[in-house]
């Protein structure tokens, strides 16, 4: 029953590594049919592409200079997509395998470059989170036992006093049935003795 949810897990966390490669392959290839259907050496369509990628390169030089809203994850699907349309532009245009292959890699090593620093900084995050709610727990379990430290105080306290007032009364009680026992007598020599009200109370 938990196979699944391994092989689910596994899946989450290859995704992102293949992610990079996967788009930089994607492009590559459609580049290639592209050519196939009659991009190769096409004035046209490369002026196309390359229209295309300055655009998309000046939209992320823009968004990394703080406009429109400065947004980085703005500036970097800017760049990638001028990276990814350069990268079509010339597997369409070029007759050969050669220079294609030599920008893809280039592209893919760039874009792993740059998806390593978004996991470098997603997984300091997520350390942070991680510690900060282990502190919290901590900090709670603390609070926990310190309550029943202070609970536990009280009933053993309560205990105690039930305990001393139950031996007190049986003393007294012992004590009126001893033979000869006069309060009277403890009063003229000045001890202390109970009142008769008292006395029927702890009865």
């Amino acid at each position: 029953m938990n196979e699944p949810l391994i092989q689910h897990h596994w899946a989450a966390l290859a995704a992102p590594r293949v992610a990079p490669a996967l788009a930089t392959s994607t492009v590559l290839i459609l580049g290639r049919i592209w050519n196939a259907n009659g991009a190769e050496h096409s004035t046209g369509n490369a002026a196309l592409m390359i229209v295309l990628a300055a655009g998309a390169a000046t939209a992320g030089a823009l968004a990394a200079a703080g406009r429109g809203g400065g947004d980085g994850t703005v500036a970097a699907t800017a760049f990638a997509a001028s990276g990814g349309l350069a990268l079509a532009g010339v597997a369409g245009y070029s007759d050969g395998w050669s220079l294609p292959v030599l920008l893809w890699a280039l592209a893919t090593a760039v874009a792993y470059g740059l998806a390593a620093r978004h996991w470098r900084i997603d997984r300091r995050d997520t350390l942070a989170h991680i510690r900060q709610t282990t502190v919290r727990r901590e900090e709670h379990g603390h609070i926990e036992r310190v309550e029943a430290l202070r609970a536990g105080a009280q009933i053993e306290s309560a205990r105690a006093g039930a305990a001393y007032a139950e031996q007190l009364a049986l003393a007294l009680i012992h004590r009126e049935a001893l033979p000869g026992y006069d309060p009277t007598a403890l009063a003229r020599a000045g001890l202390p003795a109970l009142t008769q009200s008292a006395s029927m109370k702890e009865h």
